[in-house]
């Protein structure tokens, strides 16, 4: 009984310990830098008739697009300016040059007004063709003006039926023009010849691809453009990697987009002073059709190969980008120099059958190198950061109250049976 009671006790302190260290987190990160102009995000949705299929979550991939629309709207920061424009929404004919001229826009890009918005999707139904070139050249000019982040969502079931206008040419012609506008592409229940028209033309903006089978991967992904609109734009600069870290190229605190080929490691080196703290993450995308079961590794280590610290991530093909990062506080004493740190980066993604190998698979690297902690208490914890030293003490605390409510219960049942 008195064993029970005094871990009961303990328990009880110990939970109490836990959410104490929850509730008061380390501070939190100063705001993002905003630009003079919002942000602007333009979603085009393909409306044509194979949008009636009904193969995503049983239902159809038109009530899926539109049930991931209303819970994208919802979630829409209020500086992001938002409008949508429809593709093969309302031409039901078969008359080729007048169904690729089929693409309006349901709703201006502006500030929005979600309860109008909602009922503008609301009223789609799957009618015509698909003439994404058409739509992607009007869509770049509902965001014309201004010098805020533009952005083009395009999600679509199918490629392109208004052929010779090439949506690929289209979106390289869109980037050429150097209005900072990227194009973001969703196929939804893709097939091969789909995936490489939708990746060619977000990789001509520097934008991404995914593959969409499931409703609440679409409402993720789009909320995912969405938010990042809202950030401040950051233009990726290309490196290039190399086989071993003696030969690797020296980099900055920045962004970086690489190649690396399919069994490939790409190495890179970040200098690190005393007292200082390296974060590095990086971001494989599969860009083309690739084999399920696909994995990233980002390794630090040093110039004489013992590891630092590594960080890895596994896909079951549901998604194409896979992503991992690592941390490193370099400890600061007198006796402490500049440290070069190699960071490794292997992929086990392989190509499906009868997919060109190359070019390699695109590759996303941030590097930030920052002030470490100013004494070595303050580094991380479990997490927990300056807050474990609060935990520690609260666990003692806790540990101690056991003991005494313990103490106290046995005195007390001893007096009772004197009694």
């Amino acid at each position: 009984m008195i064993t029970r009671t005094r871990l009961a006790a303990g328990a009880c302190a110990l939970l109490a310990a836990l959410t104490a260290g929850v509730a008061f987190p380390a501070g939190a990160a100063a705001g993002e830098p905003t630009g003079e102009d919002a942000p602007k995000v333009n979603l085009v949705l393909d409306v044509s008739g194979s949008m009636r299929a009904r193969d995503i979550d049983g239902q159809s991939r038109m009530a899926a697009a539109k049930q991931a629309f209303n819970e994208v709207l919802d979630a829409t920061p209020e500086e992001v300016q938002l409008g949508i424009r429809t593709l093969g929404a309302n031409y039901p004919g078969d008359n080729q040059k007048t169904g690729c001229k089929d693409t309006a826009q349901l709703y201006p890009v502006g500030p929005l007004d979600r309860t109008e918005a909602k009922t503008a999707v609301a009223t789609l139904t799957p009618t015509g063709w698909t003439p994404i070139g058409p739509a992607l050249l009007k869509a770049a000019d509902d965001l014309d003006g201004g010098t805020g982040s533009k952005r083009i969502v395009l999600i679509s079931d199918g490629e392109d039926t208004c052929a010779p206008l090439d949506p690929c040419e289209v979106a390289r012609e869109i980037a050429a023009k150097g209005i900072g506008l990227t194009i973001d592409t969703l196929g939804l229940v893709p097939n091969t010849r789909m995936r490489q028209q939708l990746s060619c033309i977000a990789e001509a903006t520097g934008g991404t691809y995914t593959s969409v089978e499931h409703t609440d991967e679409l409402t993720d992904r789009v909320n995912q453009l969405v938010d990042r609109a809202a950030d401040p734009v950051v233009t990726p600069v290309a490196t290039e990697g190399a086989d071993q870290c003696a030969k690797a190229p020296t980099l900055k605190s920045g962004l970086y987009t690489d190649r690396e080929e399919f069994g490939q490691q790409r190495w890179y080196r970040v200098d690190v002073e005393p007292g200082q703290e390296l974060r590095a993450s990086v971001s494989v995308g599969a860009d083309r059709a690739v084999n399920p079961s696909y994995g990233v590794l980002l390794r630090a280590v040093t110039v004489h190969g013992r590891e630092i610290v590594r960080g890895e991530a596994a896909g079951n093909g549901r998604t194409d980008v896979v992503s991992t990062g690592v941390r490193y506080p370099k400890a600061d004493n007198d006796e402490a120099s500049t440290e070069a740190v190699c960071l490794q980066v292997t992929h086990s993604f392989s190509a499906a059958s009868g997919v060109k190998t190359t070019p390699g698979l695109p590759l996303e690297l941030t590097v930030d190198v920052v002030d470490g902690p100013s004494e070595s208490g303050d580094v991380a914890s479990f997490g927990l950061g300056r807050g474990w030293w609060l935990l520690g003490a609260l666990i003692l605390t806790g540990f101690l109250a056991g003991l005494i409510w313990g103490w106290v219960s046995r005195w007390r049942v001893a007096v009772w049976r004197t009694n």
